[in-house]
């Protein structure tokens, strides 16, 4: 499973790196984020192309799984 690690980045390079990983990914793609912000837009993002996101909240931290 291919890992974008986008923790304390500023919007919108989390949205950016997912969609990145998403054009080559030949599978699913995990997307770490530490906002809950980031969070939202990452799975509207992931859901606005048809994809599937699963949240895992870790610590203060998140888990997006988009397959």
């Amino acid at each position: 499973m291919k890992e974008v690690d986008a923790r304390g980045l500023s919007c919108p390079e989390p949205l950016m790196m997912t969609a990145e990983a998403l054009k080559d990914a030949k599978g699913p793609i995990k997307v770490l984020v530490s906002e809950p912000h980031q969070r939202t837009n990452v799975e509207k993002f992931a859901k606005g192309h048809g994809k599937k996101a699963t949240t895992t909240e870790k610590g203060s931290e998140f888990e997006i799984v988009i397959e």
